[in-house]
């Protein structure tokens, strides 16, 4: 079908240079300006055309420079002009008196459907003065779209939902006052300024524009208005045909751009479905994208499994419509295996979103973005900046907006309520989301663990979100010595494959202040909390308070999320789960979520996998979240001995570095992109490290070609007393554990992590305590001693 949209479709697009039909002399050159600055203001404008991708003809550039040159100053300031006055829609004059008053200029009057031309106007500046130049137009949608894509009008009012159904709107407008310009006029006699249109109808079309430079400051008899009559000229529908590697048709994401880069749909002029802080835009096969003609250069992606795949392609003149087909190409499908994809913590407002008034957008334009992302499960969290609005969408099941192997529930993420201070969290599979006696979110409990009881009671699978944070570090100096700041780290743990992952656990002691999986030290134990999040935060972060906790026997999972779009903006599914499920049945959101609570799964970023992973002993095999007699992914030994673990691993990288690549693989743990297989390439090679992990530390490891080749690996591992056993690659991907208990004792696996637990409780007391309702007080301090004397009991037992 066709995309009914009207958008705005271009990053200011703009012509190549800018057609005149009267001559220089048609308006009257100021002879009295400063020669200099005038010159130096011409060059800039020069650039900034250029910029914007409005260059200058060679002809006028040459002739640009020859003024310039001219050491006649008042010539050359007569010749500049003649330059660029045939470009100027308007002349606007600011009088001795600050009076504005405004006359059609010479340039022609041409615009293109769903695209931007540039035009200059021409300033004289009698008075001198310097504020910015106002332009605004009754036939302008630019106040209905609010700036960056923002709608004015109810979300839920489908009359209103794009410029179109403004009546009489049919332009925007903007003014180019970037560098190398300047917001403000300069106060010279004369100087010109950018002002870019854009055009969503064809034919013949008038607006009027109205000039000024502050309240009261427009001439007599609406002498500041100008009306110009336009000619719009088509727009091309280009029609997608986008093919899945199966041959059949799909939703994929389409970042266009032509020649000068300029991003198409105009980011900044979108509405929904369309996101203004994205490039890419999701289109299903047969849906269109208007674009004016010209060349361009598509990129079509479908999440980290496809190859990108990039083509140029040339919209032609004179016709209607265009067809670009493309198949896109897998270089995993962890699917036809039994693993499927998910992002448990994805917002429809909020962040980054359209936010105000109306607060985000609805379930089919997120199911959009699932969709182009190749994600099989989106859990859609309503929060607190946005839940009045967005909890109308929770029904307590998945959305009947669903397709088959693609599910779209709403559920809730604690965030802006009154446990927030101790952790914000995911609540998934509800059936009710409102917490009991509550009519307001500010009624909600002060502490985390009544509300992870909540979830878990409905039969909820309930988890902290964005762990890392509150959870960081501290430096180590070049002498060795700790620095007191939890952040900013470097030394410790500097982004080189083996040795990052060889500082974890780490004793060092965070100083739980933040919004991460911070009382998790307390609900875990207590067994209220399913699930800790990974991917969206630094991994070291996120992986030392899991690790000290599984030492000290605590079986909480992790679980792949994004956080979109607070921590990552660019797309759905940049941190991702993976849970086996039967490839034989149709895709259940009960039993994916009951994978995440059971660690059926790995988590990471989608661009390596470990899949099938299993840990055997004389004749039994344990997968991981596998239920046994003995549990959950747990093999029991009757005495130490050895295990075989296995697994098939898989992960690609770019053939060879670039610039980006190198960025990224040598940058701060603590900075973005925080999970990422280019942090984890070995030294310029094209291989990285699979590592199996005994109780938090590595003790075999297998260095595979990042290719996109999956591999069979297997280890021998030595097991002395009870231990999780998992596997990663990090900070890439990284499965949930396997128990395996000797003589059925507990896993005791490290004193020092019962030491970090138990101090690590007191901590977090002193840190939250004061943002606990005094009534509430007593229930939460008497849970924070019971885990103080689950970690004293495991201290006890732990062998050094």
């Amino acid at each position: 079908m066709r995309l009914a949209l009207c958008v705005v479709l271009t990053p200011i697009l703009l012509v190549t240079g800018f057609a005149a039909v009267a001559r220089a002399t048609d308006i009257e050159p100021v002879r009295t300006v400063e020669p200099q600055p005038f010159a130096a203001a011409a060059e800039r404008l020069r650039d900034a055309l250029e910029y914007v991708g409005s260059p200058l003809s060679k002809s006028q550039q040459e002739a640009l420079a020859a003024a310039i040159a001219n050491p006649d100053g008042r010539a050359s300031v007569v010749e500049i002009q003649a330059i660029f006055d045939p470009m100027a829609l308007a002349v606007v004059t600011i009088n001795a008196e600050s009076r504005v008053s405004a006359v059609e200029g010479p340039a022609k009057k041409e615009l293109d459907q769903n695209g931007w031309r540039s035009f200059l106007v021409k300033v004289v500046n009698e008075a001198g003065i310097t504020p910015k130049l106002e332009v605004t137009s009754p036939n302008s949608a630019t106040p209905y779209l609010q700036g960056k894509g923002r709608r004015e009008k109810p979300l839920t009012d489908s009359k209103l939902t794009s410029a179109a159904d403004v009546p009489h709107r049919f332009l925007d407008i903007d003014q180019f006052d970037k560098q190398p310009l300047k917001p403000n006029l300069s106060g010279l006699g004369v100087e010109y300024r950018i002002l870019q249109l854009y055009a969503r109808d064809v034919g013949r079309r008038e607006a009027s524009f109205a000039f000024s430079v502050g309240q009261g400051t427009q001439d007599l008899g609406f002498r500041g208005e100008v009306p110009i009559l336009f000619h719009i000229a088509p727009s091309v529908e280009v029609v997608l045909d986008v093919r899945d590697h199966d041959g059949q048709p799909t939703t994929a994401a389409f970042t266009i751009r032509d020649r000068l880069q300029r991003v198409y749909p105009n980011p900044s002029r979108r509405i929904a479905p369309d996101f203004f802080f994205h490039h890419q835009v999701y289109r299903a096969s047969g849906e269109t994208v208007p674009l004016i003609p010209g060349e361009y250069t598509i990129e079509v992606t479908r999440g980290p499994e496809y190859m990108p795949l990039r083509r140029t392609i040339t919209v032609p003149v004179g016709v209607k419509s265009h067809r670009e087909s493309m198949r896109l190409v897998r270089w995993i499908h962890p699917r036809e295996r039994g693993w499927f994809s998910g992002d448990h913590h994805v917002h429809a407002a909020g962040c980054a979103h359209y936010d105000s008034p109306t607060e985000g957008v609805g379930p089919g334009d997120m199911m959009r973005h699932i969709l182009g992302e190749d994600l099989n499960v989106g859990c859609v969290l309503s929060w607190g900046p946005c839940w009045y609005t967005q909890k109308q969408y929770f029904e307590g099941k998945t959305s009947a907006l669903s397709k088959p192997n693609y599910l779209m529930r709403y559920d809730v993420e604690v965030s802006g309520f009154p446990s927030s201070h101790a952790g914000h969290l995911c609540l998934l599979r509800l059936t009710e989301d409102d917490y009991p006696g509550t009519t307001l979110l500010e009624d909600w409990p002060s502490w985390t663990l009544p509300v992870l009881e909540f979830g878990q009671k409905q039969g909820g699978v309930v988890g902290y979100s964005h762990s890392g944070w509150g959870l960081g570090l501290p430096d180590v100096m070049p002498d060795g010595r700790r620095s007191p700041a939890p952040i900013p780290y470097g030394g410790r743990f500097r982004p080189t494959p083996g040795k990052a992952a060889s500082q974890l656990p780490d004793d060092a002691m965070p100083p739980f202040d933040g919004i991460g999986a911070n009382e998790y030290i307390v609900t875990g134990p207590l067994g209220a909390c399913d699930f800790i999040s990974a991917v969206d935060t630094p991994s070291i972060w996120e992986l030392n308070i899991w690790y000290h906790t599984l030492n000290c026997g605590v079986t909480t999972r992790i679980s792949g999320e994004t956080d979109f779009p607070c921590i990552y903006g660019e797309r759905v599914g940049l941190g991702r789960s993976y849970v086996k499920l039967s490839k034989d049945e149709p895709l259940d959101f009960d039993q994916w979520a009951q994978g995440i609570k059971l660690g059926r799964s790995y988590v990471g970023d989608g661009m390596s996998h470990l899949i099938d992973y299993r840990v055997s002993h004389a004749g039994t095999t344990v997968g991981v979240g596998e239920p046994t007699a003995d549990g959950v992914s747990t093999l029991a030994l009757p005495a130490e001995g050895r295990v075989t673990v296995e697994l098939d691993a898989a992960a690609l990288l770019e053939q060879t570095e670039t610039e980006t690549t190198r960025r990224i693989r040598n940058s701060r743990l603590d900075a973005k992109p925080y999970w990422n297989i280019e942090r984890c390439r070995i030294g310029e090679s094209r291989r990285v490290p699979v590592e199996v992990i005994v109780n938090g530390e590595p003790v075999a490891r297998k260095d595979i070609e990042a290719d996109g080749t999956m591999e069979t690996l297997r280890f021998e591992v030595d097991v002395a007393r009870s231990s999780w056993i998992a596997v990663r690659i990090l900070p890439s991907v990284h499965t949930n554990p396997v128990w395996v208990t000797v003589e059925g004792n507990p896993v005791r696996a490290r004193k020092a992590s019962a030491e970090w637990c138990r101090k690590a409780v007191d901590v977090c007391w002193k840190s939250k305590e004061r943002n606990i309702r005094e009534a509430e007080r007593p229930a939460a301090r008497a849970a924070y001693d019971r885990a103080a004397a689950y970690y004293e009991k495991v201290l006890a037992e732990s062998a050094p």
